[in-house]
């Protein structure tokens, strides 16, 4: 198995939240082929602690949220999101941030994203699956976790504006739509980067060396 050389102050281990809303072992292996141990976590005390924190999903935006309140864990994910913890969403994940979604009208999301999930636009196939360009709005000229590349997509619903206070990268199909957000060590993208070949192993190696950086040692 390849590993990447990290930083010798990227971060070592995260973990996933594992409330069977998605394929956490896909994830699993992309960090450990990069060289960070990962582990499922499932208890609202171990979100808080964990210095890297992953939260994927798949499916609907109301099953995700019945499974996180089924194990409790939605007071512990806003808080940490919103104290600046770091935190990696993917996919279904990004979008339980949000406030809400057209999805699954009348049910509450974490709310640490201040939009709604909106339903994407006709295109030539819904939902949304497949390889599409990422392509980040430039800060200072500093390129952030999110880079320009191809990810691979999965999505009937997205955000269709950037949040205030965070970093947007775009894509297009039917229509242009937020691909990722990031906020220090928050980042929340629509893509699943454990399945996007090198772009989203770079991207998670970037995060990692971030999250190390700003997270202290002992």
């Amino acid at each position: 198995m390849n590993t990447e050389i990290m930083e010798s102050d990227s971060l070592r281990s995260v973990g996933i939240v594992d409330t069977g809303i998605a394929n956490v072992e896909s994830i699993l292996m992309a960090f450990r082929r990069i060289g960070v141990e990962a582990t499922r976590v499932r208890s609202a005390l171990e979100i808080t602690d964990v210095p890297g924190l992953v939260l994927p999903g798949v499916g609907r935006f109301g099953s995700g949220m019945a499974a996180l309140e089924r194990d409790g864990l939605v007071e512990a994910i806003r808080s940490r999101v919103s104290n600046g913890q770091a935190t990696l969403a993917i996919c279904l994940g990004l979008q339980l941030l949000a406030e809400g979604s057209d999805e699954s009208p009348g049910v509450r999301g974490i709310g640490v994203i201040g939009s709604t999930i909106r339903r994407l636009p006709p295109g030539p196939v819904r939902p949304h699956l497949g390889w599409n360009r990422v392509e980040p709005d430039p800060v200072g000229g500093s390129t952030g976790v999110i880079d320009s590349g191809a990810a691979y997509f999965a999505n009937g619903f997205a955000l269709t504006e950037v949040p205030p206070g965070w970093r947007a990268a775009w894509t297009s199909d039917g229509g242009r739509f937020v691909a990722a957000i990031e906020r220090g060590g928050i980042v929340a993208c629509q893509f699943h980067p454990e399945i996007s070949g090198s772009f989203g192993r770079d991207l998670l190696s970037r995060w990692v060396t971030l999250v190390g950086r700003e997270t202290p040692c002992c």
